[in-house]
């Protein structure tokens, strides 16, 4: 995953972590964090200023879709074979 500078064009960081193709990505409210699900079957939450996996879930088949949700722990991921995942990140505070 890359995550780049809007106003320059240029790339800040890259992200490894996932074994295939990244399907969704979704962004905090806060912009300092963010998800992406994979055709690996994972779902990877990221500390965008360190690029530092936060925590990670493997589903039953390839993740679809993901959202994070106001709060900023709670996060809704679906996959292919149309299971739909809600998880709450522990030791978190929320988002005010």
């Amino acid at each position: 995953m890359k995550v780049w500078d809007l106003t320059t064009g240029r790339g800040q960081f890259t992200f490894t972590g996932h074994g295939d193709w990244i399907n969704a990505v979704a962004v905090s409210a806060d912009g300092k964090r963010a998800i992406s699900g994979s055709r690996d079957n994972t779902l990877k939450f990221w500390d965008l200023s360190s690029g530092n996996v936060i925590a990670s879930f493997t589903g039953e088949s390839s993740i679809a879709c993901c959202a994070i949700a106001p709060d900023g722990v709670t996060i809704v991921a679906g996959d292919e074979s149309g299971t739909v995942y809600f998880l709450r990140l522990e030791g978190m505070e929320a988002l005010a």
